[in-house]
């Protein structure tokens, strides 16, 4: 995953759209429809050629010329890039404010979404590729929803099909012992506080904001962080097994070091632990 703030852009903008969209009972006529109408500005430094061409050329190789299923597909940003590229694009989408937004856009027809949750939804037909990016896995908040959400790519999946995850590594390394705040980003009237609960792997991103007449805004976006061995045992219970992971979608090396990943598991129902 990419930082929270890159070219001076915050994150808080897509990170509050995603936890509108996917923390129980908020709904579009709470957060969704404003944040929604705002999401593609907050994040417009995802939409450069340098960030978007090699996602759609990673998960253009991946989908391998079959059809592909984006979970938590937003306004578009990726489905419509690769669907650009020929690929046979659909997306799953609890947002309906967001889809909106992303069916108003020129060619959203080509990249049909089914609005629910990326959990338990299904839409029809089998899939070359399901992919989920964007650290969005860590929105659901649970274990057992995160597990959830393997099962239901592998659902999707046909056999040997691939199942695409970008997601940041959790960065404990940063947290002086006894305490569990780190500033990710201050700069000029914006400043980003991580807040861990390293017992039940709960990550708080804190956001202050001063705009310019000095009014303030303060709201916090929650999410559950996972290690890439925890989402390996996830895939295995799911019946796929890892077969590469690299630092982004650069294809660079992924290291001790590395501050994001994007992994690739294959369906292979024969490895698997348990169906039910």
């Amino acid at each position: 995953m990419h930082s929270k703030s890159t070219a001076g852009i915050p994150w808080f903008g897509y990170a509050r759209l995603k936890w509108a969209t996917y923390c129980n009972g908020m709904s579009d006529g709470v957060f969704d429809a404003e944040v929604a109408s705002g999401c593609d500005r907050d994040v417009e430094y995802m939409y450069a050629p340098e960030v978007l061409r090699p996602t759609v050329d990673f998960l253009e190789a991946c989908a391998a010329g079959y059809r592909a299923l984006e979970f938590a597909v937003g306004t578009g940003r990726v489905a419509r890039a690769l669907s650009e590229r020929g690929v046979n694009v659909v997306g799953i989408e609890l947002s309906a404010s967001t889809v909106d937004q992303l069916r108003a856009k020129p060619g959203a027809d080509q990249v049909p979404v089914t609005v629910g949750d990326m959990t338990t939804t299904r839409v029809e037909g089998e899939f070359g590729l399901v992919y989920l990016v964007f650290n969005t896995i860590g929105n659901l908040l649970t274990q057992d929803q995160q597990v959830e959400c393997f099962r239901n790519a592998a659902a999707h999946l046909a056999e040997g099909g691939l199942f695409v995850i970008e997601l940041e590594v959790p960065q404990l390394r940063k947290l002086p012992v006894g305490e569990r705040f780190v500033a990710f980003k201050v700069d000029g009237g914006y400043a980003g506080i991580d807040e861990y609960d390293v017992v039940y792997q709960q990550l708080t991103s804190h956001h202050y904001n001063v705009e310019a007449d000095g009014s303030g805004r303060l709201f916090a976006t929650p999410q559950r962080y996972v290690w890439p061995s925890e989402l390996d045992l996830m895939a295995r219970l799911a019946g796929m097994r890892l077969r590469e992971r690299w630092a982004d979608f650069q294809r660079n090396p992924f290291t001790a070091e590395s501050t994001s990943h994007v992994s690739v598991w294959e369906k292979n129902e024969s490895s698997a632990w348990a169906t039910a």
